[in-house]
């Protein structure tokens, strides 16, 4: 099932603005460049569902056409970000599929991460209580993670009988906190607490609970107002560089930076050192 959002306003050249974008299964808000996604099932700790999943995959690749959109935040609501797929909607359905089925629904699952890493813009995750399963795997995709102490991330996916190989974790964990770690965290699928998971790089930062949200926004504000098309730029390079040798790496990054100097954001950086000034970006 497909959830695009219809209420965005297609402009010239397959562009798209997401102002007044109206989501089903979870909260999205818009203000000043950045957008907010909140899952919105606080009873039970914030749950995926088949229809959020493929919600939350069409939403994201929207935002690669998105001009009005430069940075995301996503977030869960009360004192939990996500507890993962719901046992009851999801779990349970999954054991009466047949394997095109299952394979059909792993890959969908995985679009999602595909999407996250292909949209240009930058993704702050704010990370409160529980974070498990397929939700730790949307904290793992995004940019960069802010949590509290009393976050508690946990990729449980053996202590249910399946592998720790699930959304690409295998591959994004040890780029992350190193090939050690990883293999504990996915092997035993124990909880990682807010204070080590900082300590492992997890975490870029921890906040109080009551102002992780906050300064979530604040630091997506504070991209949102800067040099967006070289932030995409940036984002492009972390993921394709991965499987780049050095070589190919250094030749990419000069191609990507000959791009970025023809802008007119870096003109606007160079007229406003001469003058002074702090440079008004406008991702152009």
């Amino acid at each position: 099932m497909h959830y695009l959002p219809g209420e965005a306003h297609r402009l010239p050249g397959g562009r798209a603005s997401l102002k007044g974008h109206q989501a089903q299964h979870f909260l999205f808000a818009l203000e000043g460049g950045v957008a907010t996604i909140t899952l919105n099932r606080p009873e039970r700790k914030n749950p995926l569902t088949f229809e959020s999943y493929a919600e939350l995959r069409d939403l994201f690749r929207a935002l690669a056409y998105a001009d009005d959109v430069k940075a995301l935040v996503i977030t869960g609501a009360g004192e939990n970000f996500c507890s993962g797929g719901d046992v009851h909607e999801i779990i349970g359905p999954l054991t009466k599929l047949d394997m095109p089925g299952l394979l059909a629904f792993t890959r969908m699952t995985g679009d999602l991460v595909k999407a996250m890493r292909a949209c240009p813009q930058p993704i702050v995750a704010a990370v409160d209580g529980v974070c498990a399963g397929a939700g730790a795997i949307l904290a793992l995709a995004s940019d960069l993670r802010y949590g509290t102490a009393r976050s508690r991330t946990a990729f449980l996916f053996t202590r249910v009988g399946l592998a720790g190989a699930d959304m690409g974790a295998c591959a994004l964990l040890p780029r992350l906190i190193g090939q050690g770690r990883a293999a504990e965290l996915l092997y035993s699928g124990r909880a990682l607490g807010g204070e080590e998971g900082e300590r492992w790089g997890f975490f870029n930062r921890l906040c109080e609970p009551d102002q992780v949200l906050g300064e979530a926004q604040a630091f997506a504000a504070k991209l949102a107002n800067g040099p967006t098309f070289a932030h995409g730029m940036t984002k492009k390079m972390l993921q394709q560089e991965w499987n780049m040798g050095v070589d190919e790496a250094i030749e990419a990054e000069a191609q990507a930076q000959a791009i970025c100097m023809a802008t007119n954001d870096f003109h606007r950086a160079y007229h406003a050192f001469v003058a002074k000034q702090q440079p008004q970006f406008e991702g152009d």
